[in-house]
C-alpha cells in the first residue's frame, strides 16, 4: 500500500479532501481514472463492483454506471464532466441517478475536482469533494464514503501494484 494518504473532512466548509500516491507514472494513473474498462476494476467497495451503462469523457459528457451488489441490488449515479486538463485535472459533479442518468429527487450534488501530480514515478491524486449544502455533507459521510473511497483506493494501488 502507499504510504501517503490523507482523508480530511470539513463540516465548515463542507468538503472532502482526499490525497493519494500511487507507485504509477501519472498516464497509467490518468487513464485508471478515465477509461471505463479500468474505472471498474477499483471503483467502490467489493463485493460491490462498478457496472458502466455510458460514458463520454468529455465537456458536458457523462458517466452513468450503477454499483452492483452481491444479491443483484444497482444503485446508479450519473457523473457529468465539467472540466478536463489532459492527464493533469478533470472535475464532474456526480449525483445518484436513475438508470437513464435523471437525479434521484432530494440526492445530493458531489463537486468532485480531481487533480494528478508527478512524483518521479509516482502519482500522486488530490481529490477535493464539495457539497453544496451540510446536509448533503453529512448524509454522504453517515452513507459511509470515507471507507468505501479508501477501499477503492486502496483496490486501485493493488491493480496499479
Amino acid at each position: 500500500m502507499s504510504s501517503n494518504f490523507i482523508l480530511e473532512k470539513d463540516l465548515n466548509t463542507k468538503t472532502i479532501h482526499v490525497e493519494r500516491e500511487f507507485n504509477a507514472p501519472i498516464g497509467v494513473v490518468w487513464k485508471a481514472w478515465t477509461d471505463p474498462l479500468i474505472l471498474e476494476k477499483w471503483w467502490g467497495p467489493k463485493p460491490w463492483i462498478a457496472k458502466t451503462k455510458s460514458m463520454d469523457f468529455s465537456v458536458g459528457g457523462t458517466w452513468l454506471y450503477a454499483m452492483e451488489g452481491p444479491e443483484g441490488q444497482q444503485h446508479w449515479s450519473n457523473v457529468t464532466f465539467t472540466a478536463i486538463e489532459d492527464e493533469r485535472r478533470f472535475a464532474a459533479d456526480a449525483v445518484f441517478s436513475d438508470e437513464h442518468g435523471n437525479p434521484a429527487p432530494g440526492a445530493p450534488i458531489g463537486h468532485w475536482d480531481n487533480k494528478f501530480v508527478t512524483l518521479g514515478n509516482k502519482t500522486k491524486v488530490v481529490v477535493d469533494l464539495r457539497f453544496d449544502n451540510e446536509a448533503d455533507f453529512k448524509l454522504l459521510v453517515e452513507m459511509g464514503f470515507e471507507g468505501g473511497f479508501t477501499i477503492g483506493l486502496n483496490q486501485l494501488d493493488a491493480l496499479l501494484g
